[in-house]
């Protein structure tokens, strides 16, 4: 699959997106991700761990170009659905702002009626999420310093971020 920005892309009713500085809920995007037809729901949850490259992190520092995050968002969902037309139901949330410890960043899930689609798609969507939406963390270490990371700089570099 390849994501492209070609022409705007409408997101679909049964779909739900967010950028949000709100805490993000399993219950709550897992139930916007269920349906009768489901045979399956494959729920990916991100949290900020407590050290980078075994460097001690206290705490994550989001933000987000929303608009365009957003489009990518769509865009995914879209993409998913050209390649694997059973899927009922994505939903894709990521947080903004300063995030402790254990805390949830991004939340992505597929509902689909078989786990072999609703796994690759969930990878597929938090892949292409890191790799393409607009969104920055800053990393703040345990010594008082803080560094800022594109989030596809990560996938590109090799890191797991």
């Amino acid at each position: 699959m390849t994501t492209t920005l070609t022409s705007a892309v409408k997101p679909r009713a049964e779909d739900s997106f967010a950028i949000t500085f709100a805490p993000l809920s399993l219950e709550e995007i897992y139930a916007k991700s269920d349906d009768p037809a489901n045979g399956a729901v494959v729920v990916m949850s991100g949290m900020v761990r407590n050290q980078t490259d075994g460097k001690p992190v206290i705490a994550l520092e989001y933000q987000a170009y929303e608009p365009m995050a957003l489009r990518i968002f769509y865009q995914i969902a879209t993409d998913i659905r050209l390649s694997m037309s059973d899927v009922n139901r994505v939903a894709i949330y990521h947080r903004v702002g300063r995030l402790q410890v254990g805390e949830i960043s991004v939340l992505v899930a597929v509902g689909s009626p078989h786990r072999g689609e609703a796994f690759e798609a969930c990878q597929y969507a938090i892949d292409t999420l890191k790799h393409n939406a607009p969104i920055w963390k800053k990393e703040h270490w345990q010594d008082g310093s803080s560094t800022w990371v594109s989030i596809g700089a990560c996938e590109t570099s090799g890191e797991n971020c």
